[in-house]
């Protein structure tokens, strides 16, 4: 998946000093997948999640 076309969100948590910082392409957390990066490396690849795991994922983190 090429993200160059796609608005990456960075996570709340990502301090302005460039530490270890995820991003995730906005708008795409409805669809089938949702694509997560290294933000240190945004033309790395990016990861595939299922929707469901992402969002169980982000469930266990948030409680």
């Amino acid at each position: 998946m090429d993200g160059t076309d796609r608005a990456w969100r960075r996570s709340s948590y990502s301090n302005q000093a460039g530490g270890d910082c995820v991003e995730v392409a906005a708008g795409l957390q409805a669809g089938p997948v949702v694509p997560v990066r290294d933000s240190k490396r945004p033309q790395g690849p990016a990861l595939c999640f299922d929707a469901a795991s992402w969002a169980a994922f982000i469930g266990k983190l948030k409680s």
